[in-house]
């Protein structure tokens, strides 16, 4: 799990204008909470165990993994009781804190299974096969999500055309760190023209397609690849060119929902678009692995022609669970903390951006 400070940390803290300040270490704040005794197994026999009986591609942190025991709001507990800010949150899947004390449920389903449905939803409803992602997307690790996702990391050398697939087109994005929300210019071959980018788009169903597509789909924000923005204005170009090949258009929202944009609840509405599919997970169960496609009933109905359903979907405890990450997130006002957090951890790193050399100045 990653953290960014733990008691008694060693990291310096953020200079600030005071420079007699820059050599203090970070205290995390007072937390009125005491972790329950561990009583389990040490930190070198669940490494131990990992190692024997888990699949080498779960890879973890640091040389000396921290054994994370205990969680609560928005702190980790380690063996020995040691406090740590969470700042990873289980990939952006824990909206609502740790063991919050309005939430319970148990659950089996995930964004990778959400893409899947929409990717048949928009094949079925369309009539045609080929889908379109974008350059340094992650979709999921299921057989035909890793034809969408365009991260090495992510991919195995399996024969991904034979889903019939589309090479993926795409776009060779900006790396904004500081994004053009804050006055930052996007960078990339384009600059910010988002018709030049988009042009991609077409150039790949006109001649690397039969003319017509299934759909496109693509986060708000690509999360795994980076945190990085799309073009302004983009995802409006490619949703026009997409329809008009008589495709879809599909929202990934896991990493960028329930106002984790703090502008927005959902991210495509940072983009001035309304997309055919949405799909979710992560935040909607704060941890519990919970996901859903949202569509219009039209297109919803192409799935009638067989029988398609989820041993475990929508059961009345993690619809529960659900429901009740939800009133958590509109109670605690969540996206207003989002977007508090964010412009402040902005502002911090355009003053490190400033007074240190770094490869994006």
């Amino acid at each position: 799990m990653l953290v960014l400070y733990r008691n008694c940390s060693s990291v310096s803290a953020v200079p600030s204008d005071d420079d007699s300040s820059s050599s203090l270490p970070p205290q995390l704040p007072p937390f009125d909470y005491q972790p329950k005794p561990y009583l389990g197994p040490s930190a070198e026999q669940v490494l131990e165990k990992r190692k024997r009986f888990l699949g080498p591609s779960l890879f973890y942190y640091y040389q000396k993994p921290l054994n994370i025991v205990e969680g609560k709001m928005l702190y980790l507990f380690d063996e020995s009781g040691m406090r740590y800010l969470d700042a990873f949150a289980g990939i952006v899947t824990v909206s609502s804190g740790h063991c919050h004390p309005d939430i319970v449920v148990y659950f089996i389903n995930s964004g990778t299974e959400a893409n899947e449905v929409a990717m048949l939803m928009a094949r079925l409803y369309s009539g045609n096969l080929g889908m379109i992602a974008l350059r340094n997307a992650y979709h999921g690790g299921s057989s035909n999500t890793i034809g969408l996702t365009a991260l090495n990391t992510w991919k195995y050398p399996i024969p991904q055309l034979i889903l019939q697939v589309l090479a993926v087109a795409c776009l060779l994005l900006q790396s904004c760190l500081l994004t053009h929300t804050h006055n930052y210019p996007c960078r990339g071959i384009f600059g910010s023209n988002a018709a030049l980018y988009a042009k991609d788009v077409q150039v790949h169903i006109d001649f690397g397609s039969s003319g017509k597509v299934a759909g496109f789909i693509a986060e708000t924000i690509q999360g795994v690849g980076g945190s990085v923005e799309l073009a302004p204005g983009y995802l409006k170009h490619v949703y026009d060119i997409v329809r008009k090949a008589g495709g879809v258009c599909i929202a990934d929202e896991v990493q960028t929902g329930f106002g984790l944009t703090g502008s927005h609840y959902w991210g495509f509405q940072t983009k001035g678009v309304i997309p055919n599919i949405v799909t979710m997970a992560k935040g909607i169960g704060n941890g519990l692995p919970l996901g859903t496609v949202v569509t219009k009933p039209e297109i919803a109905s192409a799935m009638a022609q067989k029988i398609q359903f989820s041993n475990f979907g929508g059961n009345p405890v993690c619809s529960a669970g659900g429901l009740a990450v939800l009133r958590v997130i509109d109670k605690e006002k969540r996206q207003a903390h989002c977007a508090d957090v964010g412009s402040h951890l902005i502002e911090r790193l355009r003053a490190l951006q400033e007074r240190y050399d770094s490869n994006y100045s």
